[in-house]
Protein backbone atom coordinates (compact mmCIF):
# COMPACT_ATOMS: atom_id res chain seq x y z
CA UNK A 1 0.00 0.00 0.00
CA UNK A 2 1.08 3.55 -0.64
CA UNK A 3 1.94 5.82 1.91
CA UNK A 4 -1.14 8.53 2.09
CA UNK A 5 -0.26 12.04 0.35
CA UNK A 6 0.65 14.81 2.39
CA UNK A 7 -1.79 17.53 3.11
CA UNK A 8 -1.15 21.27 2.45
CA UNK A 9 -3.61 24.02 3.37
CA UNK A 10 -4.11 27.65 1.55
CA UNK A 11 -6.08 30.37 3.16
CA UNK A 12 -8.74 30.61 0.14
CA UNK A 13 -10.02 29.27 -2.95
CA UNK A 14 -7.51 31.29 -5.09
CA UNK A 15 -4.85 28.59 -4.12
CA UNK A 16 -6.74 25.65 -4.78
CA UNK A 17 -5.69 25.04 -8.52
CA UNK A 18 -2.14 25.56 -8.82
CA UNK A 19 -1.71 22.86 -11.47
CA UNK A 20 -3.84 23.60 -14.08
CA UNK A 21 -2.67 21.49 -16.84
CA UNK A 22 -0.80 18.39 -14.42
CA UNK A 23 -1.90 16.19 -11.49
CA UNK A 24 -1.42 18.16 -7.91
CA UNK A 25 1.66 16.16 -6.57
CA UNK A 26 0.17 17.13 -2.52
CA UNK A 27 -3.53 17.55 -1.51
CA UNK A 28 -5.03 20.60 -0.97
CA UNK A 29 -7.28 22.47 1.07
CA UNK A 30 -9.06 25.57 2.40
CA UNK A 31 -8.01 26.74 6.23
CA UNK A 32 -7.81 30.55 6.88
CA UNK A 33 -6.84 29.77 10.27
CA UNK A 34 -10.32 30.14 11.59
CA UNK A 35 -11.55 27.02 13.48
CA UNK A 36 -9.91 23.13 13.11
CA UNK A 37 -7.90 22.41 11.02
CA UNK A 38 -8.76 20.45 7.38
CA UNK A 39 -7.11 16.78 8.15
CA UNK A 40 -3.86 16.78 9.30
CA UNK A 41 -1.62 19.05 7.37
CA UNK A 42 2.14 19.11 6.85
CA UNK A 43 2.16 22.19 5.23
CA UNK A 44 0.10 25.36 6.01
CA UNK A 45 0.16 29.19 4.29
CA UNK A 46 -1.56 31.24 6.68
CA UNK A 47 -3.68 33.94 4.99
CA UNK A 48 -1.74 37.13 3.20
CA UNK A 49 -3.60 39.82 5.14
CA UNK A 50 -5.94 39.65 8.68
CA UNK A 51 -4.54 36.32 9.57
CA UNK A 52 -2.16 37.01 12.83
CA UNK A 53 -5.39 36.41 15.15
CA UNK A 54 -5.56 32.41 13.61
CA UNK A 55 -1.98 32.16 14.02
CA UNK A 56 -1.64 30.82 17.38
CA UNK A 57 -3.59 27.75 15.88
CA UNK A 58 -0.64 26.65 14.77
CA UNK A 59 0.46 25.11 17.80
CA UNK A 60 -2.09 23.02 17.65
CA UNK A 61 -1.32 21.21 14.39
CA UNK A 62 0.68 18.03 15.67
CA UNK A 63 1.25 17.26 12.07
CA UNK A 64 2.74 19.97 10.91
CA UNK A 65 6.04 20.51 9.37
CA UNK A 66 6.42 23.61 7.71
CA UNK A 67 5.04 27.04 7.41
CA UNK A 68 4.83 29.08 4.15
CA UNK A 69 3.99 32.40 4.58
CA UNK A 70 2.96 34.63 1.52
CA UNK A 71 4.68 37.73 2.87
CA UNK A 72 8.45 38.63 3.00
CA UNK A 73 7.88 39.71 6.36
CA UNK A 74 7.57 37.42 8.72
CA UNK A 75 7.93 39.01 12.36
CA UNK A 76 4.36 37.84 13.36
CA UNK A 77 4.62 34.29 12.39
CA UNK A 78 7.63 33.62 14.52
CA UNK A 79 6.37 34.25 17.99
CA UNK A 80 3.59 31.29 16.70
CA UNK A 81 5.92 28.61 15.16
CA UNK A 82 5.87 25.60 17.07
CA UNK A 83 9.55 23.60 18.14
CA UNK A 84 11.21 21.91 14.43
CA UNK A 85 8.64 23.51 12.25
CA UNK A 86 10.01 25.24 9.03
CA UNK A 87 9.55 28.44 8.14
CA UNK A 88 9.60 29.79 4.54
CA UNK A 89 8.94 33.73 3.39
CA UNK A 90 7.58 34.80 0.11
CA UNK A 91 10.68 37.06 -0.73
CA UNK A 92 10.80 38.02 -4.42
CA UNK A 93 7.07 37.74 -4.42
CA UNK A 94 6.71 41.03 -3.47
CA UNK A 95 9.54 42.98 -4.86
CA UNK A 96 8.27 44.20 -7.82
CA UNK A 97 5.07 46.33 -6.03
CA UNK A 98 7.21 47.13 -3.14
CA UNK A 99 9.98 48.80 -4.77
CA UNK A 100 7.18 50.59 -7.52
CA UNK A 101 5.04 52.07 -4.06
CA UNK A 102 9.04 52.91 -2.43
CA UNK A 103 10.03 54.96 -6.11
CA UNK A 104 6.56 56.35 -6.01
CA UNK A 105 6.80 57.54 -2.27
CA UNK A 106 10.09 58.98 -2.80
CA UNK A 107 8.81 60.73 -6.23
CA UNK A 108 5.52 62.21 -4.60
CA UNK A 109 7.51 63.44 -1.56
CA UNK A 110 10.17 64.87 -3.47
CA UNK A 111 7.66 66.70 -6.19
CA UNK A 112 5.14 67.45 -3.83
CA UNK A 113 2.15 65.27 -5.38
CA UNK A 114 0.37 65.21 -2.10
CA UNK A 115 0.45 69.01 -2.13
CA UNK A 116 -0.63 69.12 -5.77
CA UNK A 117 -3.83 66.70 -4.86
CA UNK A 118 -4.52 68.86 -1.98
CA UNK A 119 -4.35 71.85 -4.36
CA UNK A 120 -6.71 70.35 -7.24
CA UNK A 121 -9.68 69.83 -4.58
CA UNK A 122 -9.44 73.51 -3.27
CA UNK A 123 -9.30 74.91 -6.95
CA UNK A 124 -5.45 75.88 -6.18
CA UNK A 125 -2.74 76.57 -8.92
CA UNK A 126 0.53 75.82 -6.33
CA UNK A 127 3.13 76.24 -8.47
CA UNK A 128 6.98 76.55 -7.55
CA UNK A 129 10.27 74.95 -7.83
CA UNK A 130 10.66 71.13 -5.66
CA UNK A 131 13.47 69.30 -5.58
CA UNK A 132 14.31 66.77 -8.14
CA UNK A 133 15.25 63.11 -7.65
CA UNK A 134 18.04 63.43 -9.97
CA UNK A 135 21.53 64.36 -8.38
CA UNK A 136 20.61 63.13 -4.63
CA UNK A 137 22.27 61.25 -2.60
CA UNK A 138 19.78 57.98 -1.93
CA UNK A 139 21.08 55.94 1.75
CA UNK A 140 19.07 52.12 0.91
CA UNK A 141 19.32 50.21 4.24
CA UNK A 142 18.28 46.78 3.07
CA UNK A 143 20.08 44.99 0.67
CA UNK A 144 18.32 42.18 0.85
CA UNK A 145 15.58 41.14 -2.60
CA UNK A 146 13.04 44.16 -2.14
CA UNK A 147 16.22 46.23 -1.62
CA UNK A 148 17.98 44.98 -4.94
CA UNK A 149 14.25 45.63 -6.65
CA UNK A 150 14.63 49.15 -5.10
CA UNK A 151 18.24 50.06 -6.49
CA UNK A 152 17.45 48.75 -10.15
CA UNK A 153 14.84 51.39 -10.44
CA UNK A 154 16.37 53.83 -9.38
CA UNK A 155 19.10 53.65 -11.39
CA UNK A 156 17.10 55.40 -14.58
CA UNK A 157 17.09 58.30 -12.39
CA UNK A 158 20.50 59.60 -11.99
CA UNK A 159 21.26 59.04 -8.25
CA UNK A 160 23.95 58.12 -6.17
CA UNK A 161 23.06 55.34 -4.61
CA UNK A 162 24.94 53.74 -1.23
CA UNK A 163 23.87 50.59 0.18
CA UNK A 164 23.55 49.07 3.37
CA UNK A 165 22.93 45.83 5.38
CA UNK A 166 23.84 43.67 8.14
CA UNK A 167 27.07 42.81 7.40
CA UNK A 168 29.80 44.75 4.44
CA UNK A 169 30.71 42.80 1.48
CA UNK A 170 31.04 43.27 -2.25
CA UNK A 171 28.43 42.03 -5.07
CA UNK A 172 28.29 43.16 -8.95
CA UNK A 173 26.85 46.12 -7.90
CA UNK A 174 29.90 47.27 -6.01
CA UNK A 175 30.11 47.53 -1.99
CA UNK A 176 27.61 47.29 0.67
CA UNK A 177 27.49 48.76 4.07
CA UNK A 178 27.59 47.50 7.38
CA UNK A 179 24.81 49.03 9.65
CA UNK A 180 27.83 49.96 11.66
CA UNK A 181 28.47 52.67 9.47
CA UNK A 182 25.17 54.63 9.56
CA UNK A 183 26.57 57.20 11.59
CA UNK A 184 29.25 57.98 9.38
CA UNK A 185 26.42 57.57 5.83
CA UNK A 186 23.76 59.12 6.77
CA UNK A 187 25.09 63.13 7.41
CA UNK A 188 25.81 62.57 3.53
CA UNK A 189 22.69 61.24 2.21
CA UNK A 190 19.78 63.30 0.91
CA UNK A 191 17.07 60.25 1.05
CA UNK A 192 16.94 57.54 3.36
CA UNK A 193 14.88 54.26 2.25
CA UNK A 194 14.23 51.42 4.73
CA UNK A 195 13.95 48.11 3.83
CA UNK A 196 14.92 45.82 6.39
CA UNK A 197 12.83 42.89 7.68
CA UNK A 198 11.66 43.43 11.68
CA UNK A 199 14.02 41.81 13.90
CA UNK A 200 14.90 42.47 17.60
CA UNK A 201 18.13 43.80 15.88
CA UNK A 202 16.05 46.30 13.49
CA UNK A 203 13.16 47.13 16.08
CA UNK A 204 13.77 50.50 16.92
CA UNK A 205 16.76 51.19 14.57
CA UNK A 206 15.53 54.46 13.40
CA UNK A 207 15.70 56.25 16.50
CA UNK A 208 16.10 60.05 17.62
CA UNK A 209 20.14 59.19 17.19
CA UNK A 210 19.60 57.82 13.61
CA UNK A 211 17.30 60.51 12.60
CA UNK A 212 19.22 63.57 14.18
CA UNK A 213 22.34 62.43 12.05
CA UNK A 214 20.19 62.94 9.04
CA UNK A 215 20.82 66.35 7.13
CA UNK A 216 18.57 69.19 7.26
CA UNK A 217 15.52 68.38 4.93
CA UNK A 218 16.03 65.38 4.15
CA UNK A 219 13.63 62.70 3.39
CA UNK A 220 12.68 59.42 5.44
CA UNK A 221 11.16 56.27 3.16
CA UNK A 222 9.75 53.39 5.92
CA UNK A 223 8.69 50.66 3.53
CA UNK A 224 10.18 48.00 6.19
CA UNK A 225 7.90 47.57 8.91
CA UNK A 226 6.27 50.21 11.43
CA UNK A 227 8.46 49.30 14.29
CA UNK A 228 11.46 49.44 12.99
CA UNK A 229 10.97 53.53 13.14
CA UNK A 230 10.45 55.44 16.41
CA UNK A 231 7.44 57.32 15.53
CA UNK A 232 7.90 59.86 18.50
CA UNK A 233 11.13 60.69 17.54
CA UNK A 234 10.07 60.45 13.48
CA UNK A 235 7.21 63.28 14.73
CA UNK A 236 9.46 65.29 16.55
CA UNK A 237 11.50 65.82 13.59
CA UNK A 238 8.76 66.56 11.08
CA UNK A 239 7.23 69.08 13.76
CA UNK A 240 9.75 70.76 13.83
CA UNK A 241 10.11 70.93 10.19
CA UNK A 242 13.48 69.59 10.03
CA UNK A 243 12.62 66.47 8.47
CA UNK A 244 10.50 65.29 5.89
CA UNK A 245 9.22 61.48 5.42
CA UNK A 246 7.41 58.93 3.26
CA UNK A 247 5.79 55.62 4.93
CA UNK A 248 3.91 52.76 3.86
CA UNK A 249 4.23 51.37 7.28
CA UNK A 250 3.33 53.00 10.71
CA UNK A 251 3.92 52.16 14.64
CA UNK A 252 0.89 51.31 15.23
CA UNK A 253 -0.86 49.94 12.91
CA UNK A 254 -3.85 50.93 11.22
CA UNK A 255 -3.01 54.22 12.40
CA UNK A 256 -6.05 55.72 14.80
CA UNK A 257 -7.62 58.42 12.98
CA UNK A 258 -6.80 60.84 15.94
CA UNK A 259 -2.93 60.08 15.49
CA UNK A 260 -0.70 63.40 14.79
CA UNK A 261 0.94 61.45 12.33
CA UNK A 262 -1.80 62.31 10.42
CA UNK A 263 -1.58 65.81 10.19
CA UNK A 264 2.49 66.29 10.64
CA UNK A 265 3.86 68.58 8.23
CA UNK A 266 5.97 67.10 5.45
CA UNK A 267 4.83 63.62 5.93
CA UNK A 268 2.64 61.06 2.83
CA UNK A 269 1.53 58.16 4.21
CA UNK A 270 0.29 54.81 2.27
CA UNK A 271 -1.67 52.12 4.13
CA UNK A 272 0.37 49.51 4.12
CA UNK A 273 -0.19 48.82 0.48
CA UNK A 274 3.58 48.08 -0.77
CA UNK A 275 2.97 44.11 -1.82
CA UNK A 276 -0.94 44.08 -2.40
CA UNK A 277 -1.11 44.84 -6.24
CA UNK A 278 -1.94 42.70 -9.43
CA UNK A 279 1.54 41.47 -9.20
CA UNK A 280 1.03 39.69 -6.23
CA UNK A 281 -1.29 36.53 -7.37
CA UNK A 282 0.75 35.60 -10.08
CA UNK A 283 3.71 35.41 -8.05
CA UNK A 284 2.61 33.89 -5.23
CA UNK A 285 0.97 31.15 -7.25
CA UNK A 286 4.06 30.45 -8.85
CA UNK A 287 6.22 30.20 -5.32
CA UNK A 288 3.36 28.08 -3.80
CA UNK A 289 3.28 25.79 -6.64
CA UNK A 290 7.00 25.17 -6.81
CA UNK A 291 7.16 25.28 -3.23
CA UNK A 292 4.49 22.12 -2.63
CA UNK A 293 5.77 20.63 -5.38
CA UNK A 294 9.12 20.64 -3.55
CA UNK A 295 8.05 19.34 -0.27
CA UNK A 296 5.77 16.70 -1.95
CA UNK A 297 8.87 15.43 -3.26
CA UNK A 298 11.45 15.81 -0.65
CA UNK A 299 13.49 18.52 -2.27
CA UNK A 300 15.26 21.70 -0.59
CA UNK A 301 12.25 24.03 0.09
CA UNK A 302 12.80 27.70 -0.78
CA UNK A 303 13.48 30.92 1.17
CA UNK A 304 13.96 29.06 4.62
CA UNK A 305 13.86 31.70 7.29
CA UNK A 306 14.08 29.07 10.60
CA UNK A 307 13.58 25.84 11.42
Amino acid sequence: MSAPRPLATVPDDRWLDLWPQDPPPIDVAVWDLTGDAPGEPALVVPPYLGGGAGLPRLAGVPSLRVVQTLSAGYDDVLPHLPDGVVLCNAAGVHDASTAELTLALVLGAQRGIGDYARAQAQGRWLAGTRPSLADRRVLLVGAGSVGGAIARRLEPFEVELTRVAGHARDDEHGPVHAVADLPRLLPDHEVVIVVVPLTEATRGMVDAAFLAAMPDGALLVNVARGPVVDTDALLAELVSGRLRAAVDVTDPEPLPPDHPLWTAPNVLISPHVGGNTSAFPPRARALLRDQLTRFALGRPLRNVIAR
